[in-house]
């Protein structure tokens, strides 16, 4: 068996360390240019009222009756603007704040939240 002298063994970690430190610093890199990933434009900004106009014709059954043409018009509202993609209201809208707020039905502590220690509280709580 030949044994390898106290000297290489050092030289081979140092090498080994190095490398193992540049892998560390690739990935390292690597994971943080890809984390922040820019959002969608449609999701960024508010959506808006779709009007949409369909005109439908009918083909006359004689030749001497008028064409009827119809005009509907749609209207469609998407309150997605107000919503985040889990579904729960963005509280960054004075709408969905104001809805927030609720009256307590009994006693309240210092910082506005109701005290469950009264039954009144706890009635009111288990009603929502």
């Amino acid at each position: 068996m030949k044994r390898r002298s106290f000297i290489t063994i050092k030289k081979n970690l140092k090498i080994m360390k190095k490398l193992l430190s540049l892998i560390a610093i690739a990935a390292f890199g690597l994971t943080t240019a890809f984390a922040q990933t820019p959002a969608t434009a449609t999701s960024a900004k508010a959506k808006t009222v779709v009007k949409k106009e369909v005109k439908t014709t009918t083909a006359p059954v004689k030749a001497g009756a008028k064409q009827e043409a119809k005009k509907v018009e749609t209207k469609t509202t998407t309150a997605a603007a107000k919503v985040k993609a889990d579904g729960t209201p963005d509280m960054r809208f004075k709408e969905n704040k104001a809805k927030a707020v609720t009256k307590v039905a009994g006693p309240t502590k210092k910082d506005g939240t109701a005290d469950m220690r009264y039954k009144a509280n706890k009635a009111a709580a288990k009603k929502n």
